[in-house]
């Protein structure tokens, strides 16, 4: 799913209460990398895995985690990842949301070392005052698959226009899950944002989403507009090498390559508005970050944007405009880009960023003041 992500752990998602980690806690269920498996090791409780996997139940009842969203907005679909577990999955899993204010949150006590221990009387007072039981169901009870390379994933549509803060995660009775990723458009107040002032329109906590790229070999370019600075090139766009660079590579004048290929990526903002300030940062790319990049600008409905979805954005003499010119970009830097260097004042809704010949970068910031679109009416 390119939508973001709003549970990783990488935007702020953390785990308040699990049932119980005997063999491996919650928290890993919110890593950002996939998980990995290790033969050979062992802890003093059993084998080790990269995920949260509960103990074998004796007791009454069924197994459960809650989670706070590091980012609240509208979620479109659960995966439950169950790769590495084969036979100690869980069978099956259910989802239920809210929508609570800071102050409906109570206090919960630290979630250090957690593997090998059920939950705490404290932690079970804190979580009872939440009344998570009684949350709304966004998925009832689901059958999983094991997890072998061919099945582990367990994609599940979500219809839901509400904005959620928080959800609960049930496994049926038992078992082991690697990744949890609640896919979603995150939800912001625009009603509290003032004409003047400067928002990042295209961020993922205000609403940017990926629409479509070209290639994405080794990073999603959904990780362009995550919070922060990038952990590391995985945290990142970054393409295959593409093959049809010449022979041998030429620049003109200006010292711009001159290749015929590059790579491209398609994002809707949160809201529409004027940009007035561009950062492209490189950060981690040193021997593999483009030559050069261009960002284009354009107006779409939504119904527009369905239809270039369902072309993946192949249609010749779209209505694209120029945002930011080509420009020389260097290694692990963030390159910043003025005003006076943009070519587009419009107000505008979506933006494709391309990059020649290929290579990664880790982040795009699109200053601007938010406006809405002029009236078509007469």
């Amino acid at each position: 799913d390119a939508l973001p992500i709003l549970a990783s752990e990488t935007v702020g998602g953390k785990v308040l209460f699990a049932s119980d980690d005997f063999f491996a806690p919650a928290e890993n269920l919110l890593k950002r990398q996939p998980p990995e498996f290790k033969a050979d090791l062992f802890t003093e409780y059993g084998k080790w895995m990269d995920g949260w996997e509960t103990r074998r139940k004796r007791i009454p009842g069924h197994d459960w985690c809650v989670i706070q969203l590091g980012v609240p907005g509208i979620i479109h679909g659960f995966d439950v990842d169950t790769r590495f577990f084969t036979g100690n999955y869980a069978p099956a899993i259910a989802v239920q949301a809210a929508n609570l204010n800071q102050g409906e949150v109570p206090e919960f006590p630290p979630r250090i070392n957690k593997m090998g221990t059920a939950f705490s009387e404290e932690e079970f007072e804190a979580v009872c005052k939440l009344g998570s039981d009684a949350w709304e169901h966004l998925l009832p009870l689901m059958e999983t698959k094991a997890g072998y390379p061919e099945t582990s994933h367990n994609y599940y549509p979500i219809k839901s226009e509400q904005r959620w803060t928080h959800v609960r995660l049930n496994i049926y009775p038992d078992g082991g899950i690697a990744r949890f990723r609640v896919f979603g458009i995150a939800q912001r107040d625009w009603s509290a944002t003032g004409e003047n002032d400067l928002v990042d329109l295209v961020a993922m906590v205000n609403g940017g989403v990926s629409l479509g790229f070209s290639n994405a070999h080794f990073g999603h370019p959904r990780n362009l507009i995550g919070t922060e600075r990038a952990k590391d090139m995985g945290d990142g766009w970054e393409t295959a090498r593409r093959l049809d660079r010449p022979p041998v590579l030429k620049v003109d004048d200006q010292g711009i390559l001159q290749v015929g290929g590059c790579e491209w990526t398609v994002f809707r903002l949160g809201h529409s508005g004027v940009i007035t300030h561009i950062e492209i940062d490189t950060n981690h790319f040193k021997g593999n970050f483009p030559d050069s990049c261009k960002i284009d600008a354009c107006v779409l409905t939504p119904q527009e944007e369905k239809e270039q979805i369902a072309q993946k954005w192949n249609t010749k003499n779209f209505k694209w405009k120029p945002l930011l010119p080509v420009s020389k970009l260097s290694p692990h830097k963030r390159h910043f880009f003025e005003s006076v260097a943009l070519e587009c004042h419009d107000v505008i809704t979506h933006v494709r960023l391309t990059m020649a010949p290929d290579g990664g970068v880790s982040r795009m910031r699109l200053w601007g003041f938010p406006r809405d679109l002029p009236s078509t009416k007469g």
